[in-house]
């Protein structure tokens, strides 16, 4: 039995539906109104997400980190309908002003009610310190491509965008791999519209600049840390850092078919680093969204 037939019988035996309805889009012709339809599961009254989509905090409340989840997936199938309800509950959560600073003008990392349900331990509300460009500048990219462009929201997001890809580039090449992939995203929605309003030379240049930096280029650490690889910025033939990293994505589509367990999952690399069972629980969800990962990384390359 091949890597993707392991993988398909392991997502149509363990994985969510809302995993299992981006493997059908992707592998299996299935609709993109399917996959927003497993989605819509986890999005709340006030437009946001939780309920335990992103599989490491199982806070059922509303949080931008969730919402960012939700948005990565609406980018994923391509999702081009601002008038859709689902979208448009996401804009209703943004300008609500919920979970968002006017004092830094970022929404915050982490809520205080995590603290309530099982988490890992980054998922952890700490105060003040949680404002963060993750999720921040990829649910910028979110308004700028879905709100209309004479609301007070899409105005806050001409704002944020401007001093958050000034901060980037300051940084570079001190930034996390979550928060590049933010900016990533955000840079990708200003192409899309065709949006001019930051040097976006310039920040393609720190953005090719910053992935080489968090790609961990020992790859030995692969095998049992959670480490930045190619797939984690879905370095693929087209992508704009792919000639900086051609070879180590031709790697690592090797490893992916050499690491491939039995039960045709992967291994999670990772814990939650404190006292709650439900980890374990986690970890299934977990190894459903790696093997779907996984898998599109390889068929990109096809």
């Amino acid at each position: 039995m091949n890597t993707f037939e392991k993988a398909r019988r392991f997502m149509y035996r363990s994985a969510r539906p809302v995993e299992l309805a981006r493997w059908q889009y992707h592998f299996e012709n299935g609709s993109k109104e399917n996959v927003l339809e497993a989605l819509a599961a986890f999005q709340n009254e006030d437009g946001g997400f939780g309920h335990g989509l992103e599989a490491d905090s199982f806070n059922p409340c509303s949080s931008p980190i969730t919402t960012w989840n939700a948005c990565c997936i609406l980018k994923e199938i391509g999702w081009q309908d601002a008038a859709h309800p689902m979208v448009q509950g996401i804009l209703k959560y943004l300008e609500s002003g919920k979970d968002y600073s006017e004092k830094h003008r970022q929404w915050m990392n982490t809520i205080p009610s995590n603290n309530d349900y099982p988490h890992a331990v980054w998922w952890g509300f700490n105060g003040e310190s949680d404002y963060k460009y993750n999720p921040t500048a990829m649910l910028c990219g979110f308004i700028l491509r879905y709100a209309n462009e004479g609301g007070e929201l899409y105005q806050k997001a001409v704002l944020i965008a401007k001093e958050a890809t000034q901060w980037f580039m300051d940084q570079v090449p001190q930034v996390d791999r979550h928060e590049t992939a933010c900016f990533v995203t955000l840079y990708e929605y200003l192409q899309e519209k065709n949006l001019q309003l930051v040097d976006m030379a310039g920040i393609a240049e720190a953005l090719k600049q910053q992935v080489n930096a968090n790609i961990t280029r020992d790859t030995e650490k692969w095998k049992t840390e959670y480490v930045d690889k190619p797939s984690g910025f879905f370095i693929v033939p087209g992508s704009m850092f792919y000639e900086d990293n051609r070879e180590i994505a031709a790697y690592e589509c090797e490893f992916i078919r050499e690491s491939q367990l039995q039960d045709g999952s992967f291994n999670v690399n990772w814990q939650w680093w404190n006292e709650y069972k439900e980890f374990e629980a986690a970890r299934v969800i977990w190894k459903g969204v790696i093997t779907l990962e996984n898998m599109r990384y390889l068929k990109a390359f096809e």
